[in-house]
C-alpha cells in the first residue's frame, strides 16, 4: 500500500528524518565512509587537499601581485595524489584563483607554492620548515606529522581518512585557518 495518498505529510517527515540521519552520520567535507582501497584513499586525500585551500587565508601582502594568479600546490612523494589532485582541480577555482598542481622531487624549492603536501620525504621536518618559511600550508601524511612541523596531517582513524591540525604551526606559517575547518578536524593541537 503506497503511503503518499493516505499520509503525505507523514511520509515526507519520515523521508526528511532518514535523510537527516544519513547526513549527520556521514563524515564531513564529502568524505566517503571507509577508504577500503588505496585508490579511494588517494581520492579522499586529494579531495581534502582541494578543500583545504578554501579554508585557509594566506596572509600575503595585498600588493604582492597574486590577485588572479594560480594557487600553486606542490606534492612530494605522492605522485598518485598529485595526479588525482590535478584531475579534480582542472577548471576549478578557489576564491577566483585557478589551482596549479606541481609534482616535487626531494630537494626542490617550495618558494611560490601556497600548499605543500608531503606524502613521504626523507627529511620531512626540513620540507615542512621550508613551507612555513615561505608562508605555505604544510600538509603531511605521517604518523608524527604535527610533531615534525605540519599544519595539517592526515591520519587513518577507524578505517577513515581524518586530519589533525596544529594551530602553532599555522601561526608560524602566517596562515589563518577557518573555524569551519577546525570544527571538522579529528584533532586540533593548540598553543601553550
Amino acid at each position: 500500500m503506497p503511503c503518499w495518498p493516505a499520509w503525505p505529510g507523514w511520509c515526507s517527515a519520515l523521508l526528511a528524518l532518514v535523510l537527516l540521519c544519513v547526513a549527520l552520520s556521514g563524515p564531513a567535507i564529502g568524505q566517503p565512509a571507509a577508504p577500503a582501497a588505496p585508490n579511494l584513499e588517494r581520492s579522499v586525500k586529494a579531495a581534502y587537499l582541494f578543500k583545504f585551500l578554501g579554508y585557509v587565508e594566506f596572509l600575503a601582502p595585498k600588493d604582492s601581485g597574486e590577485e588572479g594568479s594560480p594557487l600553486a600546490v606542490g606534492v612530494l612523494g605522492a605522485d598518485d595524489v598529485a595526479a588525482e589532485l590535478a584531475r579534480i582541480t582542472a577548471g576549478r577555482t578557489v576564491n577566483g584563483r585557478p589551482i596549479a598542481v606541481r609534482t616535487l622531487r626531494e630537494g626542490e624549492p617550495v618558494a611560490g607554492l601556497r600548499m605543500v603536501f608531503a606524502g613521504s620525504a626523507n627529511d620531512l621536518p626540513k620540507v615542512l620548515r621550508s613551507a612555513a618559511q615561505n608562508g605555505a600550508l604544510g600538509v603531511a601524511d605521517d604518523e608524527n606529522g604535527l610533531q615534525q612541523g605540519a599544519v595539517i596531517n592526515f591520519r587513518i582513524v577507524d578505517e577513515r581518512v581524518r586530519f589533525e591540525v596544529s594551530l602553532p604551526a599555522a601561526e608560524r606559517s602566517n596562515l589563518k585557518l577557518s573555524s569551519r575547518l577546525l570544527s571538522v578536524a579529528w584533532h586540533v593541537q593548540k598553543g601553550n
